[in-house]
């Protein structure tokens, strides 16, 4: 019953909003179109002998991008041929016996491993052993070359069947992708940010809260390759579009603000990495210095750039010049942040060239931080006067 409740929460959300689950529910949708037309096409006017081979060759080559369909359907059809080929050399030349059929599989997997194919490498093996089954059952050499030909027919069909389906019902343009791969990596930022804000604040930088911070720190980085995923998406997702033409959509065709603010965030996370080491070999009692009013002020900066990261999380081309400047006028509070970690450094003294104490890399790191923080708004504000 918790099973049933889930499907149709996941069915609700698809049919609520934009959103994973609507894009889920629409490539499956289209699938089952292009796999029922190559079924009928192949079933029913050809009357093929392995007519499954057109359905399973549609629902292969449909992505989530018009452009990866149209490279998957290269890969694939040149895999598929080529593992035909294979089998007819060998088995119009040594016949259908045990031998023949291992010399195909020894010729078909090392022919896989051709990097060209990309992902579809595998389908050379697949397609000669299935070439191989359907020569076995043949008796006569004219059937056998005309079964194998509409192999390769029945796949050309499916994968042509498959590229129109995703061509002409709401081909994926994924341009939010890029936007909200950035949302989820800041988010992961701001809740780090928040996290060393309140620890910094109340003096609480042990090594089990340094360790917190430290496995956020991974997860932003993760969140990191996922963004970029995102973004790639967003670019693979124009070639061959022509939802791209229409002009509610010419506004968001270009992604370099994007791939700058992306650059510029991961650096930050790598600053923040270097941060929270260093904090999590804090000394747990110092004596000799007063290192309070440098915790304090380095919390009220980690706010500052939480702040600018909240901004970041919300990010909507729609608004983003209204963003652009709000980072901005939350840029110039963080700077001010900066200026008050520098000045206590320099008011009680703190030793910053002391490797074994954190104060001069506190201040090295924060320094960079605000650096890339403030390029991720300048980058932003920039495009949104464009």
């Amino acid at each position: 019953m918790d099973r049933v409740r889930r499907v149709l929460a996941w069915v609700a959300r698809a049919y609520g909003a934009p959103g994973r689950e609507r894009d889920t529910a629409l490539l499956i949708a289209k699938c089952v179109l292009a796999a029922t037309l190559s079924w009928w096409i192949a079933h029913a006017l050809l009357n093929a002998t392995s007519p499954a081979f057109a359905p399973f060759s549609a629902v292969l080559t449909m992505n989530v991008t018009i452009y990866r369909s149209v490279l998957q359907t290269l890969r694939y059809t040149a895999a598929v041929i080529v593992g035909v080929a294979v089998q007819a050399a060998i088995g119009f030349t040594a016949g259908p016996d045990l031998f023949a059929f291992a010399v195909v599989a020894a010729i078909a997997l090392t022919l896989g491993q051709w990097q060209a194919l990309g992902e579809q490498r595998s389908q050379v093996a697949t397609a000669a052993f299935f070439a191989f089954s359907t020569y076995a059952t043949t008796t006569t050499n004219t059937d056998r070359a005309l079964h194998l030909g509409q192999i390769i027919l029945l796949v050309l069909i499916g994968c042509g069947v498959g590229l129109i389906v995703n061509l002409c019902i709401a081909p994926p343009l994924r341009y939010r992708s890029a936007e909200q791969g950035l949302r989820a990596l800041a988010a992961e930022m701001e809740s780090l940010l928040d996290d060393m804000a309140d620890g910094l604040s109340s003096g609480d930088v042990d090594s089990e809260r340094a360790g917190q911070w430290r496995t956020a720190g991974e997860r932003a980085q993760r969140a990191v390759g996922q963004a970029r995923a995102g973004l790639s998406t967003a670019e693979s997702s124009l070639p061959f579009n022509p939802r791209r033409l229409l002009p509610a959509h010419r506004g968001y065709l270009t992604f370099d603000r994007y791939r700058n603010a992306l650059n510029a965030l991961e650096r930050a996370v790598y600053q923040l990495g270097s941060l929270t080491r260093s904090l999590d070999q804090w000394r747990e009692t110092e004596e000799t210095y007063t290192y309070a009013p440098l915790l304090e002020a380095s919390a009220d900066f980690a706010r500052r750039l939480r702040d600018i990261a909240h901004v970041v999380a919300e990010l909507d081309s729609d608004t983003l010049a209204e963003q652009a400047e709000e980072m901005r006028r939350r840029a110039a509070f963080a700077q001010e942040a900066l200026q008050t970690v520098l000045n206590a450094v320099g008011e009680y003294e703190l030793p910053l060239a002391d490797a074994s104490r954190p104060y001069g890399v506190l201040v090295v790191e924060a320094t960079r931080l605000m650096e890339e923080f403030q390029h991720t708004c300048d980058v932003l504000r920039d495009t949104a006067d464009d």
